[in-house]
């Protein structure tokens, strides 16, 4: 539509500023961090107050007990860093005690559940690397969850189309399921039970506030992970049939870890580690190094089928190689480097795709493939696929403040996947063991303290050493495709962050998904509708089974980016509007 002499580009204004920017998958979470950077906090108080918001606003999603895997650049020491923000799977667990008592599988429902992560990630993110107290960067969610917000479309969609679950447990439908129905649209929505939770938190820290910041921070942790609350979660997890022990809470600490990165084409791009998929993303973006991406035009037949198909050379890896590193000999800086992928970017056929899973790499030697496997896609036979389930909701944000500090961070596991709440506590059980496998000897197959092979993974970008970009995606295995898709938009087709996150998506679904048990779809392709008819024909014709998606898939909402020019300083914001994501700055 012409407007001024000019075309509408996007749905929303591009959000410009420069001494902070938000994104957050609610304007009630970018609003708590934008509050904490005005009051003189960096990007990474900022970012625990957004993460805190959001384990309340998008509790579905999301939960302070939940995972919180976060990647910061850290700008007085010119560094990136990760919290692995996952919890490990109790001592009393292991493939043995699953095979033995639940004939192989691992059940639905508590047995499923890892020591809790978020409250770890927040607490441990704000002591060593942000300045407030968890009591200032509480207070929006403290007030979120007490004095209520109005209940939004795509919450109240979720608590409605999960009414079963939801209904379970006395203590999850009270919240709920309040007046014995989902709520509506524009009533207010309150989780009082949450905010005294928070609050005590607080409380406990103040308590000891004459010890210094940190000793209080680790005062909280204590009360959580060894203290009254975490007896409280302990209790309730044996009740309800878990193996979650107090041992388990004690012994729990998250990790700061180095990140896993690429350069691409001069940016250096950061993601979090092989504990989770992480590399995934930063692995396919390299193997598209070798290819003028931008020569075939943005989502065209040409450049859907490379993308995809460096995507699964990702996933076939991931599958094979990747894994809690302090069970697995993971050879991570093999898989990410030019030797091995100018290999791998070889099996990429221009007119023809993999009829199912590529075979994965040997990147232990620099080949291609390992022994024996079909080098073309010619060659190989289409698999049979498998039911199970796919997908998941997440939650993402980022910030970055006026100095370049960056938090971005892909927080998960609400009440939609996780457990029961906690009576008394406002507060769902951890289920993210069911990001594991059963299988003695894959890198993902459970045991006793051990981390699953978790979706959720944020990124960032650096050029020259100086922060250029925040940016990440929700959805389980869609994650790593969306998010590469996010910074070729940007990188390669010159969008700016609105439209970086408007543009049509599509995915790929031609490997074993993450979930338990593994939902594998050969060959499958799926386009958001805005994508021709005939660009999906094209790609028919390259042998993908392709299917569309409505024009704007709310599954394949949630996705953030925040730019940053290194010369100006301006700051860019681009949030979803497929969903309830938004972007604020100053």
């Amino acid at each position: 539509m012409p407007v001024n002499g000019t075309t509408l580009t996007s749905l929303r204004p591009l959000m410009q500023g420069t001494n902070g920017m938000v994104v957050a998958s609610h304007p009630s979470a970018a609003q708590a961090g934008l509050e904490v950077l005005r009051k003189g906090g960096n990007a990474i108080d900022a970012g625990v107050a957004v993460g805190l918001a959001l384990n309340v606003v998008h509790v579905d999603d999301c939960s302070f007990l939940g995972v919180a895997p976060t990647v910061m650049y850290l700008a007085d020491r010119k560094e990136v860093v990760t919290i692995d923000g996952l919890g490990v799977w109790p001592k009393a667990a292991s493939v043995e005690y699953f095979n033995k008592n639940h004939g192989g599988q691992v059940p639905p429902g508590v047995l499923r559940s890892l020591t809790p992560a978020a409250a770890d990630a927040w607490i441990t993110a704000l002591s060593k690397f942000g300045t407030m107290t968890f009591g200032q960067v509480a207070a929006s969610a403290i007030e979120l969850a007490g004095s209520g917000f109005p209940m939004f479309r795509y919450l109240a969609g979720r608590i409605q189309t999960s009414i079963d679950q939801y209904s379970a447990h006395p203590s999850t439908a009270e919240i709920f399921l309040p007046n014995g129905r989902p709520p509506k649209q524009g009533e207010m929505f309150y989780q009082t039970d949450l905010a005294a939770t928070l609050a005590k938190v607080a409380e406990v820290e103040d308590s000891h506030k004459s010890n210094g910041r940190v000793a209080a921070l680790k005062a909280t942790r204590d009360y959580i992970y060894t203290g009254e609350l975490g007896r409280k979660i302990a209790a309730f997890n044996q009740e309800t049939g878990g193996l979650l022990t107090e041992e388990d809470l004690a012994a729990y600490h998250v990790q700061v870890l180095p990140p896993v990165s690429v350069n691409y084409r001069g940016y250096d791009v950061y993601s979090t580690g092989p504990w989770g998929q992480g590399p995934t993303f930063p692995q396919a973006l390299k193997i598209l190094e070798g290819f003028d991406l931008a020569s075939m035009g943005h989502n065209s037949a040409e450049y859907i089928h490379t993308v995809s198909q460096a995507l699964n050379l990702a996933f076939a890896d991931r599958n094979q190689y990747v894994g809690d590193p302090d069970f697995v000999d993971v050879p991570i800086d093999q898989m990410l480097s030019e030797e091995y992928l100018s290999q791998r970017r070889k099996l990429i056929d221009p007119e023809q795709a993999w009829p199912g899973t590529p075979p994965a790499g040997d990147p232990w030697n620099g080949k291609a493939t390992l022994n024996g496997e079909p080098q073309s896609p010619k060659e190989a036979l289409t698999p049979v696929g498998t039911a199970g389930v796919s997908g998941g909701g997440t939650s993402y944000f980022a910030v970055i403040d006026r100095d370049g500090n960056i938090f971005s961070s892909t927080p998960s596991e609400g009440t939609k996947n996780g457990g029961p709440v906690i009576p008394g506590t406002g507060l769902p059980n951890s289920l993210r063991g069911s990001q594991s496998n059963l299988t003695d000897g894959h890198p993902a197959s459970l045991a006793p303290g051990k981390r699953p092979r978790l979706t959720p993974a944020p990124a960032l970008v650096l050029r020259d050493g100086e922060p250029v970009m925040a940016l990440g995606a929700h959805g389980g295995d869609h994650i790593p495709q969306g998010t590469l898709q996010l910074l070729l938009n940007v990188l390669e087709f010159g969008r700016d962050p609105q439209e970086a996150v408007e543009e049509p998506r599509f995915y790929s679904y031609n490997f074993p998904g993450s979930g338990m048990p593994s939902k594998y779809e050969p060959g499958m392709l799926r386009l958001e509708g805005r994508i021709p008819d005939e660009v999906a024909e094209k790609l028919r014709q390259k042998g993908h089974t392709v299917e569309q998606y409505p024009d704007w898939w709310e599954g394949s909402a949630l996705y953030c980016v925040i730019t940053r020019n290194p010369e100006t300083k301006v700051l860019q914001g681009g949030a979803d509007p497929r969903c309830e994501a938004y972007s604020v700055g100053y």
